[in-house]
């Protein structure tokens, strides 16, 4: 995952700060000697770094800190808050045309994943109410209109495409094609280059000046670190770009790109790429990326997640049908699972957890866990399924051979799901237990 390395380094630093009490000019430096090297080695701007370092210093350095109990922790917080205005401060928002269809233009270099996050964002909008549609520009890439075609059906979004006529003229047709067809929103492909050429910007700058877009979206690898950010001022000094999209956060990447890009060209980085399944795109918060690489965890998004990936329709049948956690069976769990494997990657979701991300670096998750034991629930009969306790062994045995797995594997699986109904019981005792409490307090019980 991103920021590993800098995440422990960090943390590294700031444990030596918290267990000294009260601290003095000397342990802020040498703590921020270390911050600094750390921001380095993840491929940070120099610059940056250089100002970052000497904000964060200037604050601490301050007689209520140095004489403050907690100060190790008033430090980290002063850190959190300096690299949350780093980048950016708050999320940046896409805007939107008051004519339709708002029109977002991609651009980028070959390589940075631009086709893909095309359909991303346009999925990612889908999932906002809007009818987002794309237009094929990149004439010049092998099968790059073909992988255009193939994942925007995979995210239920048409493709415009006029094979490899001018893409200056393709973008205006898909302008009316949109309005005649009622798509509120145009998101171009546009062609990359494995470097920037000017041959490349006129053709940017032809189709910008034909189409208008309400913005133009930059979208860079954030494994390529620094060379990242100095494409990012490139295109911005010839475009003028409005916002950054940052691809691969997911991968084995010192981070550098997310917190020097802001910095550096004053443009607001706008979404991630979090993955390689066509779902895996957050909108960009940098305070919440800002305690990710320190440690902290992200709860929101994960609770963000959850949200998105469970069935409000579902979980109101099951509070109205299972009152009783009793009343919990193996196709309940079963639903379950599946609402856990939309949220993305388990070691993405871990690592949102506060105080495990940075536990997870030599960790080996298997991200196919949850295929055995929906094979096995698979397996079994709907009455199996829906009446747990008739499973005897010969049954078992039975639902192993079917599943692929051994007899264990099954045994395993029902004592997880009983461990799971008999927590539920706990927490619905715990809840009854405080409305006894609030009752004999006189407190309302509000629903």
């Amino acid at each position: 995952m991103a920021f590993e390395g800098l995440t422990e380094k960090l943390q590294s630093a700031f444990k030596k700060l918290t267990g000294k009490g009260k601290l003095n000019e000397q342990n802020v430096k040498d703590a921020m000697r270390e911050v600094r090297m750390a921001l380095l080695e993840a491929d940070v701007n120099y610059m940056v770094v250089k100002d970052f370092i000497k904000k964060v210093t200037e604050k601490c350095i301050g007689v209520e800190i140095l004489n403050s109990l907690n100060a190790g922790q008033q430090v980290i917080k002063i850190v959190n808050e300096e690299m949350t205005a780093l980048m950016g401060g708050s999320n940046a928002k896409l805007t939107w045309s008051s004519s339709v269809p708002t029109i977002y233009m991609l651009c980028g270099l070959q390589g940075a994943g631009k086709t893909t996050m095309a359909a991303k964002l346009a999925g990612y909008l889908t999932k906002q109410g809007k009818k987002p549609m794309l237009a094929a520009c990149d004439i010049y890439r092998p099968a790059a209109i073909k992988q255009l075609q193939v994942v925007g059906e995979k995210v239920n979004v048409p493709v415009f495409e006029k094979g490899t006529q001018d893409p200056v003229k393709t973008s205006m047709e898909a302008i009316e094609y949109a309005r005649y067809y009622g798509r509120d929103v145009l998101i171009i492909d546009t062609a990359g280059r494995l470097h920037i050429d000017e041959k490349l910007m006129e053709e940017l700058k032809r189709i910008k000046a034909a189409v208008k877009p309400q913005e133009i979206l930059l979208v860079v690898d954030a494994m390529t670190g620094q060379d990242a950010v100095n494409v990012a001022k490139s295109f911005d000094e010839q475009l003028s770009i409005d916002g950054v999209i940052v691809t691969k956060l997911d991968g084995d990447t010192r981070g550098g790109a997310a917190l020097s890009v802001r910095a550096v060209t004053g443009k607001p980085i706008k979404f991630s790429g979090t993955g390689e399944k066509l779902g895996d795109i957050e909108p960009f918060h940098p305070e919440r990326m800002a305690s990710r690489i320190l440690g902290m965890g992200d709860v929101l998004t994960l609770i963000e997640k959850a949200t998105e990936a469970a069935d409000l329709a579902e979980i109101e049948k099951l509070a109205r049908e299972k009152k009783n956690p009793y009343d919990m069976n193996l196709e309940d769990f079963l639903q379950q699972m599946k609402s856990m494997k939309k949220m993305g990657s388990l070691k993405g979701v871990l690592g949102m957890l506060p105080g495990i991300g940075s536990k997870l670096k030599d960790v080996d998750i298997d991200e196919n866990a949850l295929k055995k034991p929906e094979a096995i629930i698979s397996s079994m009969t709907v009455k199996e399924r829906r009446h747990p306790e008739i499973l005897n062994a010969s049954r078992r045995k039975r639902i192993a051979a079917g599943a692929g797995v051994q007899v264990q594997d099954v045994n395993a699986l029902i004592r997880q799901f009983e461990q799971s109904r008999q927590m539920m019981k706990q927490m619905m005792g715990n809840k009854k237990g405080m409305m006894r409490q609030m009752r004999h307090m006189n407190i309302p019980d509000l629903k």
